[in-house]
């Protein structure tokens, strides 16, 4: 059996589930192991536009296995600590992993979202959620800390900090209509629909230009870094410079006066390219 599913439903959007929903989905090795491969090929995958994560059955990730987590992969010839180095990356380096991919990742958050779970969300570009879901940060109420798998500089981007410290340090469980309210998610839509809600917006989003959705997504993560306002500015004008030099908004124009949708194909702009720079360019 398959620890991770891939769906393609609609063209260029692809649904990746996670496995196991005899445990919730936790997060044991194999299952990791597993959803680093398959998102190693969804980034590799051109038709591939927009991701959707989502977990099979009642549950999204309820975080780490701790009653059956499997066992470590390469860890032949390996000390105790670097085999505790090497099985905390294998789970904290999803989210970086997801932030990587060239597209833009939608969580359909389908029952619980515990700990891992809960950040395995926060590495998602769009979170939607089920009536029913639930969020926690587990690890303080396990014995250990809820900074985990970047928690502790992505909730607070979020949601502030007053409310990631709300519920890092008291590790109470929210629901899916507090989670909207705080901005933890985006939507919240009936049980049951929200992988089709998650797949819906996927598709109107692959109606805009598989470059600019690659672009806006790189760009948002890099600006929660940026230093300043003047820093995030100059990375957003060369990211629109690079988006004007292609055919998209001459087709866009061009769509708008014949009453039709625009197809964006990315092209580089063909009067650019006959006529050089130096003329400016005409709409």
């Amino acid at each position: 059996m398959s620890l991770v599913l891939v769906e393609k439903p609609r063209p260029h959007v692809t649904v990746v589930r996670l496995n196991r929903p005899h445990r919730l989905n936790a997060m044991s090795f194999e299952l990791m192991t597993a959803l680093y491969d398959t998102l190693r090929r969804v980034a590799a995958d051109n038709a591939a536009w927009v991701v959707v994560l989502t977990g099979e059955g009642r549950g999204f990730c309820s975080g780490l296995d701790l009653e059956d987590p499997g066992m470590i992969p390469g860890i032949d010839d390996m000390s105790l600590a670097r085999i505790g180095m090497l099985a905390m990356g294998h789970f904290s380096r999803i989210v970086p992993a997801l932030r990587d991919l060239p597209q833009p990742v939608i969580a359909a958050v389908n029952g619980p979202a515990y700990g891992g779970g809960m950040c395995l969300s926060l590495g998602a570009d769009l979170r939607f959620a089920a009536a029913s879901a639930e969020f926690n940060a587990t690890g303080i109420v396990n014995g250990l800390t809820s900074t985990e798998l970047g928690a502790s500089w992505l909730l607070p981007r979020l949601i502030g900090a007053s409310r990631a410290n709300d519920l890092l340090l008291t590790g109470r469980k929210i629901g899916a209509e507090e989670a909207e309210r705080i901005g933890l998610v985006s939507r919240v839509v009936a049980d049951g629909s929200v992988v089709d809600a998650a797949v819906e917006a996927a598709e109107r989003m692959c109606e805009f230009s598989a470059f600019g959705l690659q672009m806006t997504k790189k760009v948002c993560w890099a600006n929660l870094e940026t230093t300043s306002l003047t820093a995030a500015v100059d990375l957003e004008d060369r990211n629109q410079l690079l988006l004007g030099n292609t055919e998209n908004l001459v087709e866009c124009i061009r769509a708008r006066r014949e009453n039709r949708k625009p197809i964006y194909t990315d092209m580089p702009r063909r009067d650019v390219i006959e006529h050089g720079a130096s003329r400016p360019p005409k709409y």
